[in-house]
């Protein structure tokens, strides 16, 4: 990855997509790219304060499986994704509500340029 030990100059969470924007203007994006029929995919963050992360360094990133929650839904999975920096984890988990006939997450990262 080309955005490892990049100086995070923002970091947020918008549209179920967390988005680093480095200080050289490039970024880094992670999104639940999966979307099926019949599902409801979306990203939360459990209270880290996003902005305690700027000024840190981007060291990676990796997904662990969390278990099913019981929801309206028959089946609620989860994987939380941890972006590792230089001052800690943000962690992040990303949810996937269906019937059973579809399911899993599919983690997309995309590196680039900022807009």
């Amino acid at each position: 990855m080309n955005s490892v030990n990049k100086v995070i100059k923002e970091v947020f969470l918008f549209s179920d997509k967390l988005t680093l924007v480095f200080e050289d203007g490039s970024k880094i994006s992670f999104e639940d790219d999966g979307q099926s029929c019949c599902e409801h995919r979306y990203m939360s963050n459990d209270g880290d304060d996003l902005r305690e992360y700027v000024g840190s360094r981007y060291i990676g990133h990796s997904v662990k499986d969390a278990p099913e929650i019981e929801c309206e839904y028959d089946y609620h999975e989860v994987q939380f994704l941890e972006i590792m920096t230089s001052y800690g984890a943000i962690t992040m988990s990303m949810h996937n509500e269906h019937n059973g006939y579809y399911g899993g997450i599919w983690l997309k990262v995309t590196e680039g340029e900022s807009e």
